[in-house]
């Protein structure tokens, strides 16, 4: 009997062991990757990412001393990065596009415009095609591109 109890207390705990270990590597890789695109972009450690916010695969970044955006995005398919200085920047803007009839977002975007070409510069935070409808994620993402946009702007 004292077999059977330690036979299957080792099974529960393989079973347990497993997916944890496999969170903590991936979240280790992921870390990795997010140090390796910020040293990447630090430009000779010219900027220093210190404050960074992190949430659905989501990476925010900003060197508010001096002046860097950084944006990675491990959502799609292809990790993507976003780096903006700035400086270059006179304008920061929310867009959310909506349906018309629904009133549903499609997509939520953050806006720059820059100073001497007033070339708009858009950075992709929520798109409904890469979703699939998680209304959570819609939220989440619609209130963290809300709260960077005044970041943003307040760095301006």
């Amino acid at each position: 009997m004292d077999t059977s109890v330690t036979i299957i207390g080792v099974i529960i705990t393989i079973l347990i062991g497993i997916p944890i270990t496999l969170v903590f590597r991936s979240n280790i890789t992921n870390r990795a990757k997010i140090k390796e695109i910020k040293k990447q972009y630090s430009q000779n450690n010219h900027y220093d990412f210190e404050l960074t916010e992190t949430q659905n695969k989501k990476i925010l970044s900003i060197d508010q001393k001096n002046k860097g955006f950084l944006f990675i995005d491990f959502s799609y398919k292809k990790d993507t990065a976003y780096f903006v200085d700035l400086k270059d920047i006179i304008l920061c803007n929310l867009i959310e596009t909506t349906r018309s009839r629904l009133g549903t977002i499609e997509k939520v975007e953050i806006e720059l415009v820059h100073k001497n070409t007033m070339k708009k510069e858009i950075i992709p935070i929520y798109n409904i095609e890469n979703h699939y409808l998680d209304f959570n994620c819609l939220f989440e993402d619609h209130k963290l591109a809300k709260k960077w946009v005044a970041i943003i702007n307040q760095n301006l």
